[in-house]
């Protein structure tokens, strides 16, 4: 039997840990695959990991094709479903998710709960609908709909770690590339910093021009800016040595 493994769908498993995943080998080599695997025509839908392990072992298993979708984006959208319900997803995560849900929807004008009614057409998904669905606000999603548009990799990476909040990586995520990433190279502090000297930046431009209090805000702003930029040149000057 021809079985196809999608990356775009693997990529939505959680990796089991080695005790989980020696506890399913164990299980599977004694007692066989007991459930089978589910397929979409040839696609591999669900039992990635039992598919891994009696292909490894060369154990027989079952497989049975789903009716619930019509196409490859219903698949998507039941797997980012029950990805949405883990309760293990960090706030960006499942804003990601939810996210990539919205996309398909609005695509596909489809309805955004019921993935057996494809073909009844809805009005475009509120962001305040996406937020609800992955349990965090709006502003929130706002927030990480900017870190995909403009965030340097080593900074979604960062976020992914824990290194930094999604408040902040959405701030830094307006610099440019080469600051991002200088300042992930210079830690959680320097991901601070540069969230600050942006919130400072902003303030700035809402002072009046004219006032000391607006000249010397500038000045410290130029400041800031200037360590930045030097600070990411030394990066690069460091990695051509």
């Amino acid at each position: 039997m021809n079985i196809t493994v999608n990356d775009e769908l693997l990529a939505y498993i959680d990796p089991l840990t080695e005790d989980e995943k020696s506890a399913l080998e164990r299980s599977i080599l004694a007692e066989g695959c007991r459930d089978a695997l589910v397929l979409w025509g040839d696609v591999l839908v669900d039992g990635h990991n039992r598919y891994a392990i009696c292909s490894k072992h060369g154990i027989a298993f079952n497989t049975v094709q789903s009716q619930l979708f019509q196409s490859m984006d219903d698949v998507h959208l039941w797997m980012i479903e029950q990805h949405l319900g883990r309760r293990s997803l960090s706030d960006f995560q499942r804003g990601v998710l939810a996210l990539r849900k919205k996309g398909i929807l609005a695509a596909h004008n489809k309805p955004p709960t019921d993935v057996a009614a494809v073909s009844a057409p809805e009005p475009k998904v509120s962001r305040e609908a996406v937020a609800k669905e992955a349990r965090i606000s709006a502003n929130t999603i706002s927030q990480i709909e900017k870190i995909q548009k403009t965030a340097a990799p080593e900074l979604i990476a960062a976020i992914k770690a824990g290194a930094v909040s999604i408040n902040a990586a959405a701030t830094v995520a307006s610099l440019p590339v080469e600051v991002q990433v200088a300042a992930v190279a210079g830690g959680k502090k320097e991901l601070q910093q540069a969230a600050r000297q942006v919130r400072e930046a902003k303030a700035v431009e809402r002072t009046e021009s004219e006032t000391p209090e607006g000249v010397i805000a500038r000045l410290k702003q130029t400041i800031s800016q200037l360590q930045s930029e030097n600070a990411a040149l030394k990066e690069k000057l460091a990695a051509l040595a």
